[in-house]
């Protein structure tokens, strides 16, 4: 460790020295060839001193840029000489001195503040993920369990008892068995798409698309898993252009419309609304239900919603919500929920191509 600082201490001098040669360079040239002027010496030399800071990490090669600087300013470009016996000499040196000292400290600790900054920001991050990554554990580890048991319980019945089954009892089981496994393949490619997502060096596949077509894609997808759905599509009239990654929007409006058709017990038809607003696009899908858990809300969206007897969310939803707000936030949009007198809304936003920074 003391190794590395030293190594590191021995490369900021070295860019010090680097960068304080050129700046007198420079100054010589600025002096010769433009003006002669020993107040724009000065000034250079503060533009050396900061961008010295800039690229060092020790508040001591800040400091030593300073006194080099001006010891080099007054030697090279004010009298050739360092001569105490000059009027007004001293009180000059002595404040061109105070001023590039404060300077260079004042970049030098801006810079180490911006590092401090900068880890403390890195640390959240990772710790922000570190808790997602437990809550999806935990989350696929409890609903996991339920479709397998399933799973396992159907084709141990089959196996065991096939020839005391009525060829309807059989159906039915294969037909639970069936569902099962989809919700598993389901529950999968979000998992596989939450991966996509938190990689460190992943990047969206970002391209302008047409909005309605992506819905109607979503809507295409979702009906082939639900022949029987009803869904009510409300897109604006005028064709809207929006950036994002066609995929990753079509699972979000997947899980969203799946859940809302699934678990909130309503008769009627889901309603999936897009609204065109001036920054941005606005979806939602609104059902007819009993609605989400008030208690529980501001949880709905990290995987540690659990599920009650009257709630939309659902076995394994945790982690399709999850997935949502993960792919909504990488989009830098916005994603909620709330409930409405006739049962629970999402709804999510997407920003207009050159809005997000």
């Amino acid at each position: 460790m003391k190794k590395e600082n030293l190594k590191r201490l021995l490369h900021d001098f070295n860019v010090t020295i680097g960068l304080l040669a050129l700046t007198t360079g420079l100054t010589f040239i600025l002096l010769l060839h433009v003006s002669n002027n020993p107040a724009n010496a000065a000034l250079f030399y503060i533009i050396g001193i900061i961008t010295i800071a800039n690229c060092t990490n020790s508040y001591l090669t800040g400091i030593f840029a300073s006194l080099c600087g001006i010891i080099a300013l007054y030697y090279f470009f004010a009298y050739f000489s360092i001569n105490y016996s000059m009027q007004n000499y001293p009180t000059t040196f002595l404040c061109m001195m105070v001023l590039f000292v404060i300077a260079g400290y004042a970049a030098s600790h801006i810079k180490q503040q911006a590092l401090v900054l900068s880890a403390r920001e890195k640390q959240l991050m990772e710790a922000e993920k570190e808790k997602l990554r437990a809550n999806l554990l935990r989350t696929v580890s409890h609903d996991l369990r339920t479709p397998l048991t399933g799973i396992l319980g159907a084709s141990a019945s089959l196996e065991e008892n096939w020839e005391n089954y009525k060829k309807d009892e059989c159906l039915e089981l294969v037909h639970n068995i069936h569902d099962d496994a989809d919700w598993l393949l389901n529950m999968v490619e979000n998992l596989l798409s939450v991966t996509q997502i938190q990689t460190k060096n992943s990047k969206l596949n970002m391209s302008p698309e047409i909005l309605d077509e992506v819905v109607a894609e979503a809507v295409t997808r979702l009906k082939k898993r639900m022949p029987d759905v009803k869904i009510d599509v409300e897109v604006p009239m005028e064709i809207l252009m929006i950036p994002m990654d066609a995929m990753l929007i079509e699972q979000v409006l997947i899980n969203l419309m799946e859940n809302a058709l699934t678990h909130s017990h309503g008769s009627r038809p889901i309603r999936l609304v897009a609204e065109n607003q001036p920054d941005h696009i606005q979806i939602r899908v609104i059902d007819y239900g009993v609605g989400l858990n008030e208690d529980q809300l501001e949880h709905i969206f990290d995987g540690t919603y659990s599920e009650t007897a009257h709630s939309d969310v659902h076995k394994g939803m945790g982690i399709g919500l999850s997935l949502c707000h993960s792919i909504i936030t990488a989009h830098h949009g916005t994603i909620s929920a709330r409930n409405h007198e006739e049962g629970a809304e999402f709804l999510f936003t997407l920003p207009k191509e050159g809005t997000h920074e």
